[in-house]
């Protein structure tokens, strides 16, 4: 069957009045956007819809399909979780907000699921850095997997001028290999290599960093209490408040969980988080790196219809036309049927008696 094609100025004008219907608080199908709706019953006072369009059933509580809290509330827990909240403090704002209590497994499936899209958006991203590095090493666990004495790593690496946070790499060895990972991806995120890296003088650098730059960048060991131009208070500065945050990440087990949950961190420094000393910009907007949100309720919200859509609309000079979403047969949900209660044959049944 062929499909109709329109032209993509009146597609996106249609979506431009969903934007409208969204701020107007009209119901629209959270799968496709589409106004065609009609109601499919209450359930424990809830009311149900459903879409003529797509053809599923849905709720109207302001929540990503499949989900059941809002994106506004959602939005604001992955912020104080990365912020340096406790998740009793982040259940209690949501519980006063909406008189639900979500569990801690939930709020860490929002912070991994919404950690990996920022990053995915991340990947590619140049920033325009200094020639001068600082790098540092610091414990942000001690009794890893329940073991004592196991520690935690993490390795940071900041550009001194931008304030940028180039690489943020957890370890569970603390050697020369992780080392050069932790300094591979900062230059992938630089696009350069620096002419001089700062660091608190630990044995594995010189070897890291001769592995990854050459001879071209020198190692210079240092402290915080140096002079301003050869001080490592900037990444100091960074892991105290790194340690902050990472303070709710005694309760996580999974290395897995652990990375997903330091790159949203990273996300969060470079990106959304403005500095004091920068005017109160981001370390982004100082460096120059491009990124598509501007917090954390952009990044939830991109996984809405309406987000999904705008991602997969390409403007192009030579097809100006896209194909609409197909029609699908939609049922409403039917009536339960009334069960009849079944009478026993002479049972509570008057029988007119006849006078003899």
């Amino acid at each position: 069957m062929k499909q109709r094609l329109i032209k993509l100025s009146d597609w996106i004008e249609g979506y431009g009045m969903y934007e409208e219907r969204i701020k107007s608080e009209t119901i629209v199908c959270k799968f496709c956007g589409s106004p065609e709706i009609v109601k499919n019953g209450k359930r424990k006072d809830t009311q149900y819809w459903i879409c003529k369009n797509c053809g599923k059933g849905f709720v109207d509580n302001g929540a990503i399909p499949k989900m059941k809290f809002p994106v506004d509330d959602i939005a604001s827990a992955v912020y104080q979780y990365f912020a340096g909240y406790s998740l009793n403090d982040i259940r209690g704002h949501i519980e006063q907000q909406r008189h639900i209590r979500p569990s801690d497994s939930t709020i860490y499936e929002w912070v991994k699921r919404f950690s990996k899209v920022a990053g995915d958006k991340e990947q590619g991203s140049l920033a325009r850095c200094g020639d001068v590095w600082q790098a540092d090493e610091t414990v942000i666990h001690n009794n890893w997997g329940g073991k004592k004495k196991k520690k935690l790593w993490l390795i940071d690496i900041i550009d001194r001028d931008t304030r940028f946070l180039l690489a943020s790499k957890v370890s569970l060895n603390h050697d020369r290999k992780d080392t050069a990972l932790a300094f591979k991806e900062a230059k992938k995120r630089a696009g350069k290599s620096p002419k001089k890296i700062l660091t608190d003088g630990w044995n594995v650098y010189p070897d890291a960093i001769d592995l990854v730059f050459g001879h071209d960048t020198i190692h210079e060991p240092s402290n915080p209490f140096r002079s301003k131009r050869l001080s490592t208070n900037i990444i100091e500065r960074v892991q105290g408040t790194l340690k902050d945050r990472t303070k709710v990440m005694r309760g996580v087990k999974s290395i897995i969980t652990a990375k997903s949950i330091i790159d949203g961190w990273l996300i969060y420094y470079n990106y959304f988080r403005p500095h004091e000393t920068l005017d109160n910009k981001t370390p982004a907007e100082v460096a120059g790196a491009k990124y598509p949100y501007r917090n954390w309720l952009d990044v939830v919200k991109s996984q809405t219809p309406l987000g999904q859509i705008k991602q997969n609309i390409k403007i192009s000079q030579e097809v100006d036309i896209v194909t609409p979403l197909p029609h699908k047969p939609y049922r409403k949900r039917t009536k339960p049927k009334l069960k009849r209660r079944r009478q026993r044959v002479g049972a509570n049944t008057s029988v007119g008696r006849v006078n003899t």
